[in-house]
């Protein structure tokens, strides 16, 4: 993939993994509009990066999703690459957490059904821009589920399936499909010190970026990229590792 020269819409991109990708992109010459829910968000990043774009976009809105795409008709017509990277992820007892069921299908709304919708939106407007691309921004737990995180770690599955499929069906088209594997990152998904103890973002980002421009269309990094090459037997032994802390 061409680093330089896109335009890039990234959803989640005010922070986390999101604006460390968007931060390279710039780097690199392409152009960047960072989509988030918070409006103050979205400003601190644009501080932090002179010359970030941004919209105000609720991703697990249907009605938002699709007025996101007409906007970008209409404003940046030019985006060539997106990236689904927003993501939300929850620590749940499945026996004994009886909250809400709206409240806790917004993760899959927004893990699952966003990416999805937001991908089949773009491929029209895509496959009329140069060098399009459409990335999604998985997990390590694709392969080897957190059981603490059992909804979070079904939707990275999930969208892992889904990139294969839209990979598949887009092949004789100008689409690439790119997959974005994490381990657990030093950010703040889930709630500010959950993943302290993960990679630093910076290292992960530009070891991602690399190979992306290296022409790789699956990355992972440190532990994901063990567990996304990994036998089923080895599967199997990272999941016990994961669960048994």
């Amino acid at each position: 993939m061409n680093l330089a020269n896109n335009t890039v819409l990234i959803t989640g991109g005010a922070s986390g993994i999101g604006l460390a990708l968007a931060q390279r992109f710039v780097q690199a010459g392409s152009q960047v509009i960072a989509v988030g829910r918070r409006e103050d968000k979205l400003r601190e990043a644009q501080a932090q990066l002179p010359g970030l774009h941004t919209r105000v976009c609720d991703v697990a809105s249907a009605t938002d999703r699709q007025e996101l795409l007409r906007w970008v008709q209409a404003e940046f017509a030019q985006v060539n690459v997106l990236v689904n990277n927003a993501g939300i992820q929850n620590r749940l007892q499945l026996t004994t957490d009886n909250q809400d069921w709206d409240t806790l299908r917004q993760e899959i709304v927004i893990n699952v059904e966003a990416p999805i919708h937001l991908a089949m939106l773009f491929i029209p407007h895509l496959q009329q821009q140069p060098n399009p691309v459409i990335i999604n921004v998985t997990s390590g737990l694709s392969f080897a589920p957190a059981a603490f995180a059992p909804i979070y770690s079904a939707t990275k599955a999930a969208l892992h399936s889904f990139t294969l499929s839209l990979r598949h069906q887009l092949a004789a088209t100008p689409i690439k499909v790119l997959e974005i594997v994490p381990p657990a990152v030093n950010t703040d998904l889930g709630g500010a010190g959950l993943h302290t103890f993960g990679v630093p973002v910076d290292a992960f980002a530009d070891s991602i970026m690399e190979r992306l421009a290296n022409g790789e269309e699956e990355v992972g990094y440190g532990t994901s990229e063990e567990i996304r090459q990994a036998s089923r037997q080895e599967i199997d032994a990272r999941f016990q590792l994961i669960n048994n802390r």
